[in-house]
């Protein structure tokens, strides 16, 4: 039977933190020396995946509001795997659930939104 190290103490969950000074060291040099010599030529490569993320993210953020949640986007006709996704990534993006996020400068008000002449795409969210 092999030895059970579960009870043995450690000085922290990264033991001795040998591996994560070693990670540590090598980010501190690439984010010195490797990132800035390269940001010139990456950022405009990146630059129109970002914007096309950021669209993309406020207008899910939007409908969210507008059709009432998971809820109300499955009604609007959104796959399940998809809004979980949008969601998982506006999490990373901005740190917050969407129903919690806040921009500042825009508010949304599904009541008047719904209650405006004009056509609209699909139904309001239920009662």
């Amino acid at each position: 039977m092999s030895p059970d190290f579960r009870s043995d103490p450690m000085e922290s969950p990264e033991g001795k933190g040998i591996a994560r000074r070693a990670w540590e060291q090598y980010a501190a040099f690439v984010n010195k020396n490797i990132t800035p010599a390269i940001a010139p030529f990456v950022k405009p490569a990146v630059a129109p995946v970002a914007r096309q993320m950021i669209e993309d993210m406020v207008g899910f953020w939007v409908m969210w509001h507008l059709y009432g949640g998971f809820e109300g986007l499955e009604h609007f006709g959104m796959h399940p795997s998809t809004i979980w996704r949008k969601v998982s990534r506006f999490r990373q993006i901005t740190g917050v659930h969407p129903d919690e996020f806040q921009m500042p400068g825009v508010t949304i008000d599904p009541a008047e939104y719904w209650s405006a002449p004009g056509t609209k795409v699909g139904q309001p969210p239920h009662s």
